[in-house]
């Protein structure tokens, strides 16, 4: 693993960004991975078209609670359109790191929370 990307990686795992909750955000949802036990929550706000706030809580491993500290940084400003394009190429990329199946659903396991709470909020 390339040394920048991993303490990358470590940076927002250690000091994560946008980490807690919205009361009042526009949608949220919760998933975990049963493999490894990790949990994570997303908590977005939308305002005038583009998300305007972005939290997330759980627990996991480094590369879950990272993936969701970058994630957050990525979504602000961007339209739900936006939202709904993001891809598991993304998160890798963000990620920078190659990885392998399990670290892998680790790393998509925020992205997967986006997309649940998406779904959701197109049902409402």
């Amino acid at each position: 693993m390339n040394k920048l990307y991993r303490e990358h990686i470590l940076d927002h795992y250690r000091h994560p960004r946008n980490q807690g909750t919205l009361d009042d955000a526009d949608f949220s949802s919760e998933l975990d991975n049963p493999v490894c036990g990790d949990v994570v929550r997303l908590d977005v706000r939308v305002e005038g078209g583009r998300v305007s706030e972005a939290r997330f809580s759980g627990h996991g491993c480094v590369v879950s609670i990272a993936s969701a500290s970058m994630l957050t940084e990525k979504i602000m400003g961007k339209t739900v359109e936006e939202l709904k394009g993001l891809q598991d190429e993304d998160v890798f990329e963000m990620l920078g790191v190659t990885l392998g199946p399990v670290r892998a659903k680790c790393a998509l396991l925020s992205l997967r929370v986006l997309q649940e709470g998406l779904d959701h909020l197109d049902e409402t």
